[in-house]
């Protein structure tokens, strides 16, 4: 028998110390309740400063509770977790339209949809949490005043999250899309520079509460004076008055709404057919009688057009073009190499010829492809219930009399890049085609929308956004929004625009030198914070 080899007495009241020791180090970087408490509320403000509760202003403050918690207590363990707690809640509450597909198209219970949003929650609620832990290690070492890099760090991480996870959606800035006096920033820095400028505020009120000194209070209003003067200095410009007979281009967006439900009887296809065509038709007839080009832009919808193959559609377009003396802009599934599909814009000229086709380069993961193995268990059953398309690879401008368009496809708005490249080639108008029917009467419309403003205030380029369900807009270049449509009801409008006399903004020419910017000095900052790493209490006032 092996002999069994007692523990001496004297080392249990080690180990027991030890473990003592352990918990108590845990129980002391976890937050408190009241810590968590004050976090969640700033992810409830934040989530109200977007669409649909559209209490802008509230972005401008939301921040505040949650600067406040790191800096009364500034370690990183404790700090990383608030903010996760804190990103995780916004991106949950402000994303919850998710569901909407997976309960009304998928047949999922709503507990199970509800359920299934947390893991995509959890993820993109890191990129909170690790600015919360760097700002934590910052003002641990530089104290209270180093609250100031919030904005600096902010910025960096909003575009680490776009070039880690392809996912920039309801970036801080966006909150305010709906307000152009406050996004001109944008032309220079990209929707960054306008997050830059509310985090600058949130992080100027915080260090006053925090410190109640005179010196401080004068800080923080001259932090609060830079950004006003800011968006004093960048102003939307002052619109010309244009005449249409003097327009380059006349656009007739048709809005059809056509029903989500993709199994229709063919009866109820050739129907809805129908109605694009007398939409178009019946919105030319109204036109003035002037020579002008003329371009009727149809969204992508669920009709699944397919040009390429169905030869009964081709002959009506062309019928249709030349005999309304039109251009027509289309969705259409068009056949990729090794027997792949693009989700592709065409346009048909005035002869009812094909001239030009772009290939959306931007999927939507888990709409229109899945980012998982093939070999992954449950990524075949994924696949069997969402699109399997190829992405384009190239950037093509369509020409529309004397103009250049950047036609864009549904969620490509979301890409800064897309736009600044149409934009960068040469594009006088962008025109994003798109169909958040499926995801109901829910804040995506609005929150897709602003998006969508970005993008024209980004490039100083006018933006045409032409929906299946809703909105559609005409947005300036300065992004001023006008003629848009209800939700979920057929709609026409008519636009004139003109050929770009702006010149390139210096976003278009530069691109996202801001958020890069950002993100060195973020890093310099983190390895000096680490060389001057110390132990000393931070003090409050």
């Amino acid at each position: 028998m092996q002999d069994v080899v007692a523990t001496p007495s004297h080392e249990m009241p080690e180990k027991a110390g030890r473990l003592s020791e352990f918990t108590s180090r845990v129980r002391s970087a976890a937050p408190s309740l009241a810590d968590c408490g004050i976090a969640l509320f700033s992810a409830a403000l934040l989530i109200a400063s977007f669409p649909d509760f559209n209490l802008a202003s509230l972005a401008w403050v939301a921040l505040v509770p949650l600067l406040i918690v790191i800096a009364l207590k500034p370690q990183p363990g404790r700090c990383f977790l608030l903010g996760w707690l804190f990103g995780t809640v916004f991106f949950y509450g402000s994303c919850y339209w998710l569901t909407y597909s997976m309960i009304h198209t998928g047949g999922f219970p709503s507990w199970l949809a509800f359920l299934a949003l947390l893991p995509g929650a959890l993820v993109v609620g890191i990129f909170p949490a690790v600015f919360a832990l760097l700002l934590a290690l910052v003002v641990r070492n530089w104290g209270t005043s180093a609250l100031y890099l919030a904005p600096v760090v902010w910025s960096a991480l909003e575009w680490a999250r776009l070039e880690i996870t392809g996912q920039l959606w309801n970036a801080v800035g966006y909150s305010q899309a709906f307000h152009p006096s406050l996004i001109q920033s944008a032309s220079w820095g990209g929707v960054y520079a306008v997050g830059f400028l509310i985090m600058l505020a949130n992080a100027a009120i915080a260090y006053a509460v925090l410190r109640r000194t005179p010196r401080a209070v004068g800080l923080s209003l001259l932090a609060i004076s830079f950004v006003c003067a800011i968006v004093i200095t960048f102003r939307p410009p002052t619109p010309e008055t244009k005449l249409v007979a003097d327009a380059d281009a006349i656009v007739i967006a048709v809005q059809p709404n056509v029903p989500l439900d993709l199994i229709k009887p063919e009866d109820e296809m050739k129907l809805l057919r129908t109605r694009h065509f007398e939409m178009s038709e019946a919105a030319l007839r109204r036109l003035p009688n002037v020579e002008i080009p003329r371009l009727v832009v149809w969204p992508e919808s669920p009709m699944n057009f397919g040009y390429g193959s169905d030869t009964a559609l081709r002959e009506q377009l062309a019928t249709f073009a030349k005999a309304n003396r039109t251009s027509v802009l289309l969705n259409s599934q068009e056949i990729a190499p090794n027997d792949g599909v693009y989700n592709s814009a065409l346009l048909i000229n005035e002869e009812g010829k094909l001239i030009a086709q772009y290939d959306k380069i931007r999927l939507l993961p888990f709409g229109e492809y899945v980012p998982l193995p093939r070999w992954l268990p449950g990524a075949g059953l994924i696949r069997a219930m969402v699109g399997e398309f190829e992405p384009g690879t190239t950037y093509r401008l369509m020409p529309v009399g004397s103009l250049r368009a950047g036609v864009f496809i549904c969620i490509e708005s979301a890409y800064p890049s897309i736009a600044r490249r149409f934009s960068d080639e040469g594009a006088d108008v962008l025109i994003n085609i798109s169909n958040d029917g499926y995801l109901g009467p829910t804040a995506v419309m609005r929150q897709h929308l602003a998006n969508a403003i970005f993008r024209a205030v980004e490039n100083g380029r006018p933006l045409l956004r032409v929906t299946n369900t809703g909105i559609s807009a005409s947005i300036s270049a300065a992004g001023e929004m006008q003629d848009a449509t209800a939700g979920f009801k057929p709609e026409v409008r008519t636009w004139t625009i003109w050929k770009a006399r702006q010149a390139p903004t210096f976003y278009t020419k530069h691109g996202d030198w801001f958020a890069i910017g950002c993100a060195i000095l973020t890093t310099l900052v983190l390895v000096l914070s680490f060389l001057g790493r110390g132990d000393k209490p931070v003090k409050i006032s």
